[in-house]
């Protein structure tokens, strides 16, 4: 499955619909995410268990001030809701393939643990 283009009145329901989205922010004037966008589009190819979502800052200026982009390409992984990985820079191939990887294979109550003890402001050692 190729990747979809999302917008600020799609990305809450593509993010929370799906198990796993992976989603690149980008702009057309931004060299580096031109480079990024064939290794994106690629792993969309190979996982089509995992949803690839590209937002196009300057089109969906309040998306990306929402989630706090200050540089592009940036990359954000969520699982099942959930944000788990944040990275600008565009990234190679494996180090794609180990983002994707790592997110597939997260123990989702363990990160739900975590998320919670941060909140009520006690710490869990792991």
């Amino acid at each position: 499955m190729s990747a979809v283009s999302v917008t600020a009145d799609t990305f809450e329901e593509t993010v929370v619909e799906n198990d796993v989205v992976l989603v690149d922010f980008w702009a057309s004037w931004c060299g580096p995410c031109r480079q990024f966008a064939p290794v994106f589009e690629a792993a969309s190819e190979q996982h089509t268990d995992v949803v690839f979502a590209k937002v196009d800052t300057e089109a969906e200026q309040s998306l990306a001030a929402a989630a706090q982009i200050t540089s592009i390409p940036t990359l954000m992984a969520f699982r099942d809701g959930i944000l788990v990985f944040s990275q600008p820079g565009a990234l190679p191939a494996p180090a794609l393939e180990q983002v994707i990887t790592a997110v597939k294979g997260l123990d989702m109550d363990d990160v739900r643990a975590q998320i919670a003890a941060q909140s009520d402001g006690t710490a869990q050692e792991g």
